[in-house]
C-alpha cells in the first residue's frame, strides 16, 4: 500500500481510477470515479445491475455487525427486496412526507429560539463559542423531539450510536485474513452485541413510555414513535406486520441519519463562510434584503434565499458528509463499460473525489466559489452525477427533504442573527480545514467563533 501525505480518500481514488481491483481476503472493490460508470452503478437498468447498500466501509464485516445491530430490520441494513421496498415506502409516506415535516415546524422554531438566545448571552460578553458543539446540541435536540417527543438525558443514545458507527467503520483484520473472522480477535462482534443490548434497552423503555401515554393522547401524534404505534394499532403497515423490533430499527436509522450528518454539513458551511468573508457578506446581504433586520428567518423565507442555496451546495461539493456514500454491493455478475464486476463486489462511489475533480468542475475545483452553480440545474436530487450529497436512485436518502431544509434553516438563522469572527485575531487564511475521515467526514477539530448580535429586535419578538 502506498503511503502518501495527501488525503487518503483522494489518493485512493487516484490509484483506483474508475477501475476494478482485488484486495486480499473476501473483498472485491470497485472505485467509481467516472461519471458515466457512476451513473450505471447507481441508476442502471433494473435488469443490468442491482445494488444493495450495506453499512460497512470495506470488507464483509457488515454481515456480522448488522446482524447484531437491530437484526438488519432497518432501512440501511435490509437487503433489497419486498421488505426493503415496503420499509422505504413507509418511511417516505408516514414519517418523512411534506405533511409530517410541516407538523414539526413549531418545534424547530422553538429550538432555534433557544439556540440563538444562548448565543446572544455569549455575544453580550464577546465570548468565544464552540460552534461545533452548539450546532451538534441543537440538531440532537431537534432529532430527539421529532423522533421521541423529548430529550431525556437518562437515555444515552448518542454515545451508543457513535460507538456503533466507530466499530462499523474500523479496520477489520478478518477482511484480509478470512479464517480469523470466527475468532473475533479485535472484538468487533462482542462490542457490537454489547452496544446493541444497551441501545435496545433504551429503545424498549422509550416505546413502553409511549404505549402508556397513548391513551391520553387520543390519536394525537407527538413524534415518529407515536406514528408507528398508531400504524400497528390500525393494522395499516403496508404488509410489513410491523412490530417493536421494526420500530426500534427504523428509529436507529432516523437518529443516525439526522444527527451527525446535518451538524457536519452546517459546520462545514460556517467554516467556509469564515474562511471566505466575501461570500459571508453576500449571504448576509441576501438575508437582509429578503428578511430584514427587524425579524427572524422563517421557513417560508427559505425558498427566496437563492445565494444561500448555492453556498450550501458548494460546501457539500467540497465536504460531502458521506464521502463514499453508503457502500453498495452487486448481487449479480455484470459488465459495464468493459469492466467485469462479479457478484458480491463492494461498490464505492467516491463523491469526495468527484467533487474536487478539475475535469468535472474546471481548474478552480479546489476553490470555494458558490457562483459556479449560477444558471445550472444541479440540485440535491441525484440526477446530475457531478453532485451526489444524498446519493441517487432508489437508494438515495429518504430524508433528503427534511435534512436539506434543516441545514438551510439553521444556517440562515445563525448567519442572519449574528456576525461571526474568528477568535484571537486569526486570519481567515489561517483557519484549519482538516477533515476527520470515517463513515462521515466532519472537521478534525471543533470550530470556534466570536458572535455579535445583528438584529434590531429580540429574537423571540
Amino acid at each position: 500500500m502506498m503511503v502518501s501525505k495527501k488525503p487518503c480518500i483522494h489518493e485512493g481514488a487516484r490509484l483506483a481510477g474508475e477501475g476494478y481491483y482485488h484486495l486480499a481476503g473476501y473483498l472485491s472493490l470497485i472505485g467509481a470515479l467516472d461519471l458515466q460508470l457512476s451513473s450505471h452503478l447507481l441508476n442502471g437498468p433494473s435488469q443490468s445491475l442491482r445494488l444493495t447498500i450495506q453499512f460497512s466501509l470495506v470488507g464483509l464485516k457488515y454481515k456480522q455487525l448488522s446482524a447484531c445491530l437491530m437484526d438488519r430490520k432497518n432501512l440501511v441494513f435490509a437487503e433489497y427486496g419486498p421488505y426493503w421496498r415496503n420499509i422505504r415506502k413507509l418511511c417516505t409516506i408516514e414519517l418523512l412526507s411534506s405533511s409530517k415535516v410541516e407538523l414539526f415546524r413549531p418545534m424547530r422554531r422553538e429550538e432555534l429560539v433557544n439556540f440563538v438566545e444562548t448565543i446572544k448571552i455569549a455575544a453580550k460578553s464577546r465570548s468565544v463559542i464552540d460552534v461545533s458543539s452548539k450546532v451538534e446540541s441543537l440538531i440532537e435536540d431537534m432529532s430527539y423531539r421529532m423522533i421521541f417527543g423529548l430529550k431525556d438525558d437518562k437515555f444515552n443514545l448518542r454515545s451508543c450510536l457513535q460507538q456503533a458507527v466507530s466499530i462499523t467503520g474500523a479496520f477489520n483484520l478478518a477482511d484480509f485474513i478470512p479464517y480469523l473472522r470466527a475468532f473475533d480477535l479485535q472484538g468487533f462482534g462482542r462490542r457490537m452485541k454489547a452496544v446493541n443490548m444497551v441501545l435496545d434497552g433504551f429503545l424498549e423503555k422509550i416505546i413502553d413510555e409511549h404505549v402508556q401515554d397513548a391513551k391520553e393522547l387520543h390519536g394525537t401524534h407527538r413524534d415518529f414513535i407515536d406514528v408507528m404505534l398508531s400504524l400497528i394499532e390500525s393494522n395499516n403497515t403496508r404488509e410489513l406486520h410491523l412490530g417493536r423490533d421494526h420500530i426500534k430499527a427504523i428509529m436507529v436509522d432516523m437518529l443516525a441519519g439526522t444527527m451527525d450528518t446535518s451538524s457536519t454539513a452546517i459546520e462545514w458551511v460556517i467554516a467556509e463562510l469564515l474562511k471566505n468573508p466575501r461570500v459571508m457578506k453576500l449571504v448576509q446581504e441576501e438575508l437582509q434584503i429578503v428578511v430584514g433586520l427587524d425579524r427572524i428567518v422563517e421557513e417560508a423565507d427559505l425558498i427566496k434565499l437563492d445565494y444561500l442555496k448555492m453556498v450550501i451546495k458548494e460546501s457539500m461539493r467540497l465536504h460531502p458528509v458521506a464521502p463514499l456514500l453508503v457502500p453498495h454491493e452487486s448481487i449479480e455478475d455484470i459488465t459495464i463499460k468493459g469492466y467485469f464486476i462479479p457478484k458480491s463486489s463492494r461498490v464505492l462511489i467516491n463523491t469526495w473525489a468527484i467533487g474536487r475533480d478539475p475535469n468535472v468542475w474546471s481548474s478552480n475545483a479546489e476553490e470555494f466559489f458558490p457562483e459556479r452553480f449560477i444558471g445550472t440545474n444541479i440540485d440535491f436530487q441525484g440526477r446530475d452525477f457531478r453532485f451526489l450529497p444524498f446519493g441517487s436512485g432508489r437508494r438515495k436518502c429518504p430524508g433528503m427533504q427534511l435534512g436539506s431544509m434543516v441545514v438551510e434553516l439553521v444556517l440562515a438563522q445563525l448567519v442572519h442573527c449574528f456576525n461571526l469572527e474568528l477568535p484571537g485575531g486569526m486570519s481567515p487564511n489561517d483557519l484549519e480545514m482538516t477533515e476527520k475521515f470515517g463513515l462521515t467526514l466532519p472537521r478534525a477539530n471543533h470550530l470556534f467563533a466570536v458572535p455579535t448580535y445583528r438584529l434590531r429586535v429580540n429574537f423571540g419578538a
